[in-house]
């Protein structure tokens, strides 16, 4: 937000995290999703305006420089008018949301996904997409070990449909306790980054798409 404010960062892509976290800011890739609550009150009794902004410098499609625009240069992308005058409100977040669910049907598998470039086009694992072929056949009521991994200049925001993940490790390091903490069904990978997933598969049984937004 645009005067610095925190928030309670409380989801991500449509899930409650296990506790709320309060932060200044979220980083979100392609087709991420993010929810917040954010306490108007702490404002000054008077019309203040705010704004949603980008701080992400950005300058082709490859994905974010990693460099943090000045506030007041940061691309705005939503304009807040909160206005005095003191509203009931006797909501509350909760000190504990949704617990992550159990990781309790049995790993039978362990597959790795690479994301890349190559010769123009986009790979993983070094092949381009056929819609006839099925790179992985998995069991109903079973789980697998998914280490996912990218190379290359460009961010990967990495795409499983049908089924959500649990994010054990992100680059080597446990996300518990971090916004990773919850289920994911999308995450940005950056050039060199690696992630270790835990896949459930239960109800669907027809083809699963993954794919990079």
């Amino acid at each position: 937000l645009s005067n610095g404010m925190t928030f309670q960062h409380i989801g991500n892509d449509g899930n409650l995290l296990p506790a709320p976290i309060v932060a200044n800011h979220v980083r979100l890739g392609v087709a991420e999703r993010a929810d917040i609550v954010v306490d108007f009150s702490q404002l000054p009794s008077t019309t203040t305006e705010v704004y949603l902004v980008n701080r992400a410098e950005q300058t082709n499609g490859r994905g974010p420089t990693g460099n943090l625009l000045p506030m007041a240069s940061a691309p705005k992308l939503l304009k807040l008018v909160i206005r005095p005058g003191a509203v009931q409100d006797n909501s509350r977040v909760p000190t504990v949301l949704k617990p992550r669910p159990a990781q309790d049907l049995p790993v039978v598998q362990e597959r790795s996904w690479h994301f890349d470039r190559a010769n123009g086009m986009w790979t993983v694992n070094g092949q381009i997409v056929d819609l006839n072929r099925c790179d992985a056949q998995v069991k109903q009521g079973t789980a697998e070990i998914w280490n996912i991994s990218t190379a290359g200049g460009w961010a990967h925001p990495v795409h499983v449909h049908l089924e959500e993940y649990h994010i054990l490790t992100y680059n080597d390091k446990p996300v518990a306790g971090t916004s990773l903490g919850g289920r994911k069904d999308v995450f940005a990978l950056y050039p060199g980054d690696q992630m270790r997933i835990y896949m459930k598969f239960r109800d669907w049984l027809g083809k699963y798409v993954m794919h990079c937004h």
